[in-house]
């Protein structure tokens, strides 16, 4: 009788050792090695982060007429949407015998020496006289000095602004002018000559 109680306390260990089996590591077993792994709390790959820039589409989207191609006419270089991507542009609609166009792009000369040198704005000049070439266009524009990308608007480029925007456009002496943000969208400004200062407050919000 005294030998079965002297037992009973090795019993029990035994039992509960048996119970407790499943988290306590066996002999022989490396540290952790039947310990339970929490399931991970991290969110599946492209859900609820912050996708990487080179997964950000592109939101520029230009007009169609910028599709081009123009001549620049001073350097002969050739320009199409790609080198408008992300810039600000300032279009003006000109012809060669227009004073008022002459008066005007005096001013966009003024602008950029206020402005100074950018790279995130251009001046792009488009002669919308068919009757005029881009020799005619590269003399008018070295005789003057006047800075900016010049050329002359093929007919599909004109007949797509006035389409757009309205016949005023292809009326150069009411000075037609235009902004284009760097998200490609088309703000008209007012007709008329505009000074410098006019000019620089009015593309303020896009630079």
């Amino acid at each position: 009788m005294i030998r079965r109680f002297i037992h009973l306390p090795i019993l029990l260990s035994l039992i509960l050792a048996a119970c407790g089996g499943a988290s306590t590591p066996a002999a022989g077993d490396p540290p952790g090695a039947t310990e339970q792994v929490p399931a991970s709390t991290s969110a599946p790959a492209g859900v609820g982060t912050a996708p990487s820039p080179t997964q950000v589409a592109p939101t520029t989207v230009l007009p169609t007429w910028l599709n081009g191609p123009f001549v620049e006419v001073t350097s002969g270089q050739t320009l199409t949407a790609a080198d408008f991507q992300g810039k600000v542009l300032l279009v003006e609609t000109m012809a060669i015998w227009c004073t008022n166009c002459r008066q005007q792009q005096g001013e966009v000369r003024t602008l950029h020496e206020r402005l100074g040198e950018r790279d995130d704005l251009v001046s792009l000049v488009l002669d919308i006289d068919p009757n005029e070439d881009a020799a005619a266009l590269k003399e008018y524009v070295a005789t003057r000095g006047f800075v900016g990308w010049y050329a002359v608007a093929p007919a599909d480029v004109a007949a797509a602004l006035a389409r757009e925007y309205g016949p005023s456009l292809l009326n150069p002496p009411s000075v037609p002018m235009l902004i284009v943000d760097r998200t490609g969208e088309v703000h008209l400004l007012p007709y008329g000559a505009k000074s410098a200062e006019a000019l620089a407050n009015a593309l303020a919000p896009y630079l």
